[in-house]
């Protein structure tokens, strides 16, 4: 939308005369405001001409093009900013052809100046040429010669341009002529804004743009009539007029739904029970609503809704008696099975509960069976038609109801009265199982058993059998022994011996079942032993005693390394994404906030919430619309990338985006961002042993990925992240495959020259010792506080000096043993380096004695550690030697001696060459 401020045909105001002219002019369109007023410089003429349409137009002319050191101002009234920040004036004009004027070379200009001056006031006084702010030199993309105007061509020129205005309620415009020969037609100023909207059910007002060309303005809209937040509506006025990235939105109120922009009430007939719903539902059978703006449908007459019911179910009845009740009795077991009610109200949520009562003979008197009745497969909340009822007495009267309920059947209050019983008489049955056995002056050959009554005889017990074997034996050989009395004297049996002994008792109805075995041993002492009867552990200790027993196991590990797999070697990218990469749900995925750019598209913050799990903050990668094939590929295979790894330092990948627009990667949030700027911004605010910590985490994670294979190639402090708590985790696995693809890659700035060992420079040599040398380079970032490695070298200097031999010097107050470890890490035969596997070893060995990290260059030497290849000042009493060694250098003592460089004060006349 552009807001015009003014629209008119060369309105000026002369700098130099007060030579005043009133112009009657019409208002030539709705909100453009005319400027009635200027003041004209003698040189330039208000003259009529006719347009391409041969109607006639006003213009200001000026061709004074004979003389030189042409200077004529032109300046509109004063016009009132508005609001705006940034304002656009567009220029119509024409311009003749210097080379069709005969005899004006050097004097005639073929451009005119744009100026423009901001004040609180308007100035109708003299206003100095020096107080005005030029915009812009103007020239004519198309002149013309006297012959053009003969024939009535008009050649006309629009130019735009911009000024930012914030500092002053308003401005002047100035159009200075330099010797040309012009006519200014009309003049439009104009700023731009982000019109009234409706997004996602929230009201954006008319909004002005910002005073940058590059700003967003953040709006936060409010939800329209009848709707409620569902998450704080913002969006982003641009520079260009245009509303982006837009955040949150409204939901209808229970009652309403979305319609053009707006929410309507719902019909008669239908209803919307909750914002979240899409849209007004007809009401479900059995249920009707007789207003608008209804939230739920009531049911009918007779129906009702469980409260566990959604409002978009159909009002149920309770259900009708079950059928066809059969009861079959065995001994004192009842099975009972029927048939489902012939009505089931309409619902799949029918279960059965079966009521047991014992009903005295000749007596309308019945009670609740007891606690040890058993039901299988239960009692209440039955699916299934069938129960089998067990432990019953004998010889007695039983009625069994079986209720039918339903969600709705407490509602409707019928809940007891949907059921159908019937009275059965159990039999005669065997007895329970014997439960306690006891063993009795035991001897070597003998023992006295001893058991009580089962617990339900089920009628006259006629005799008891006991069933025993010797313990090795598994029941392959036994013995049986009958008895009327609860007890019999076992004899015939081997010393030291374990026996297993089972007993069950029978009436009329036959025998029970055997009681659960009970162990015995006989003793080796001729004479009983004392007591109620013998412990079977401490027999068994004391015969097994002789032996020992051992076991040995033997535990086999199966060791499993997981290996990289690069994505780019899949023909097709979706499968990479869709194996390594979780799919997320869109709407599980809360954007709040832009934090950046990023080579793809916005990097935003928001929250992920996934069902049964807690709300996280995510980092969320977008990948801008137009995108080629190209682009989505090298953006989903970072995902692919890091879905692979599990690591407390790697980034962790939370999921995709794939099946919707536009498509995003999800990542967790790292509060504080870079580590390199991090460490700037929080420069000499840690320990040496936090500092070590970081590096650590750092190491821990490249270990990690060195143990999968996989080569990083852009280790750097920039694309290491850092949480909350202080935790570095390595990121940006996108680094794009130019050495593959680009021959001259290796002398291009996409490379990081100033991270990247030699043999990867040169060769294209990527291997994990190459990335230990640019793990030295972050190292020597942390300690430096976020400095940049080799200052403002230029990459061929940095290039030249590693091929000559230079190492980074330690930076200040840096521990010995961490810049030895940086000079190991730059070793220049790679095969000499260390593994990440020893760094985190030395790392850990440092922090678990910070003592030898007190010890500081410094510490050693009183020396100045000069930080270009060659030293300005250095302390002259200390030797060349020492000073080598404490910038690496010491390789080169025997050179320099050579080249009669043997003390510090002949090294101040050494140049870079």
């Amino acid at each position: 939308t552009h807001s015009v401020i003014h629209s008119f045909a060369s309105l000026f105001l002369s700098l130099d005369t007060a030579h005043l002219v009133c112009i009657q002019l019409s208002l030539v369109e709705r909100d453009q405001i005319i400027i009635h007023w200027m003041y004209v410089y003698s040189q330039w003429e208000e003259v009529s001409i006719m347009d391409e349409k041969n109607i006639p137009i006003r213009t200001y002319q000026v061709c004074n093009v004979l003389e030189p050191n042409q200077n004529n101002w032109l300046r509109t009234d004063w016009i009132p900013r508005s609001g705006a920040q940034r304002v656009y004036v567009e220029v119509k004009f024409t311009l003749r052809d210097c080379n069709s004027l005969p005899g004006v070379t050097g004097t005639c200009k073929e451009t005119f100046n744009l100026y423009y001056h901001e004040s609180n006031e308007d100035k109708d006084s003299y206003i100095k040429e020096s107080s005005f702010i030029k915009v812009d030199t103007v020239a004519a993309d198309e002149s013309f010669t006297q012959v053009d105007v003969g024939d009535r061509i008009m050649k006309l020129n629009t130019e735009v341009r911009d000024v930012k205005v914030t500092n002053r309620k308003g401005f002047y415009l100035a159009f200075q002529d330099v010797g040309a020969c012009i006519a200014l037609v009309s003049v439009r100023v104009f700023y731009k804004t982000c019109p009234l909207t409706v997004r996602n059910l929230a009201t954006f007002p008319d909004t002005v743009t910002g005073a940058d060309t590059s700003s967003l303005v953040e709006v936060r809209g409010s939800c329209v009539n009848q709707s409620e937040e569902k998450e704080e509506p913002k969006m982003y006025c641009g520079a260009d007029g245009e509303w982006l990235v837009p955040i949150g939105g409204c939901l209808c109120n229970p009652g309403y739904e979305e319609k053009g922009a707006a929410c309507k009430a719902c019909s008669v007939g239908f209803y919307k029970a909750k914002s979240t719903d899409t849209g007004c539902s007809k009401c479900p059978p059995h249920s009707h609503s007789l207003r608008e703006g209804a939230t739920v449908c009531d049911c009918h007459s007779g129906f009702f809704r469980a409260d566990s019911d959604p409002f978009s179910m159909a009002c149920t009845q309770p259900p009708s008696a079950p059928q066809q009740l059969i009861s079959v009795v065995n001994e004192t077991s009842v099975v009972l099975e029927w048939a489902p009610p012939r009505r089931l109200g309409g619902r799949s949520d029918t279960s059965y509960s079966l009521e047991c009562l014992i009903c005295q003979t000749g007596s309308q008197l019945c009670l609740p069976c007891g606690s040890d009745v058993l039901f299988a497969p239960g009692q209440t909340g039955l699916k299934t038609t069938r129960v089998v009822v067990s432990e019953l007495r004998a010889h007695t009267h039983y009625t069994f109801i079986i209720h039918a309920r339903n969600g709705v059947s407490q509602a409707s209050g019928a809940g007891a009265a949907q059921s159908v019983s019937v009275t059965v008489t159990t039999n005669q049955a065997a007895p329970s199982p014997v439960s306690a056995i006891q063993a009795s002056d035991v001897t070597r050959h003998s023992l006295l058993l001893s058991w009580q009554q089962p617990d339900r005889p089920n009628g006259v017990i006629l005799e008891y059998e006991v069933k025993f074997y010797e313990k090795d034996q598994r029941e392959r050989s036994y013995r049986i022994m009958r008895t009327f009395s609860r007890s019999v004297d076992v004899t015939g049996l081997n010393p030291l011996t374990v026996y297993v002994f089972h007993v069950r008792a029978r009436t009329a109805a036959g025998y029970g079942e055997f009681s659960a075995p009970f162990e015995f041993s006989t003793n080796s002492d001729p004479f009983p032993l004392i007591g109620e009867g013998v412990n079977s552990a401490f027999l068994l200790l004391s015969i097994s005693g002789v032996g020992i027993l051992l076991l040995i196991s033997a535990a086999v590990f199966i060791i499993r390394v997981k290996i990289y797999v690069d994505p780019f070697t899949y023909e097709d990218p979706d499968q990479a994404i869709h194996e390594f990469a979780k799919e997320i749900d869109v709407s599980s995925i809360h954007i709040e906030r832009v934090i950046g750019m990023g080579e793809f598209g916005e990097v935003c913050s928001g929250r992920l919430r996934v069902q049964g799990k807690r709300e996280i903050y995510v980092a969320i990668k977008s990948l801008k619309a137009g995108y080629s094939d190209k682009q989505r590929r090298d953006f989903l295979s970072e995902a692919s990338i890091m879905g692979q790894f599990d690591h407390p330092n790697i980034i962790r990948l939370e999921g995709v985006v794939t099946r919707c627009k536009p498509l995003m990667i999800i990542t967790e949030y790292m509060e504080n961002g870079s580590l390199d700027a991090f460490l700037r911004k929080h420069d000499g605010q840690f320990t040496v042993i936090q500092l070590v910590g970081m590096l650590r985490g750092i190491a821990s994670g490249m270990k990690y990925l060195s143990d999968m294979s996989y080569v990083h190639r852009d280790l750097a402090a920039r694309n290491i992240l850092v949480n909350s708590n202080l935790v570095c985790k390595v990121s940006d696995f996108g680094l794009s495959r130019v050495l593959e693809d680009d021959p001259e890659a290796a002398y291009t700035t996409r490379i990081p020259i100033r991270w990247t060992a030699p043999e990867a420079i040169s060769y294209r040599k990527f291997t994990t010792a190459s990335d230990v040398w640019s793990y030295g380079i972050v190292m020597w970032e942390v300690v430096s506080y976020g400095e940049r490695p080799y200052w403002d070298m230029n990459n061929q200097d940095v290039i030249k000096a590693i091929e000559e031999g230079y190492r980074l010097p330690a930076p200040m107050d840096c521990p010995v043993v961490l810049h030895q470890l940086m000079l190991d890490c730059w070793e220049r035969e790679r095969a000499e380096r260390p593994t990440f596997s020893q760094i985190l070893n030395m790392l850990d060995k440092l922090i678990r004695n910070p003592g030898t990290l007190r010890r500081t260059g410094g510490d050693r030497y009183t020396l100045k550690v000069c930080v270009s290849v060659v030293p300005e000042v250095c302390v002259p009493e200390w030797s060349v030697c020492v000073w080598l060694q404490s910038i690496g250098l010491e390789r080169y003592r025997d050179t320099l001696a050579a080249a009669g460089y043997t003390s510090l004060e002949n090294l101040l006349a050494l140049t870079h060459q």
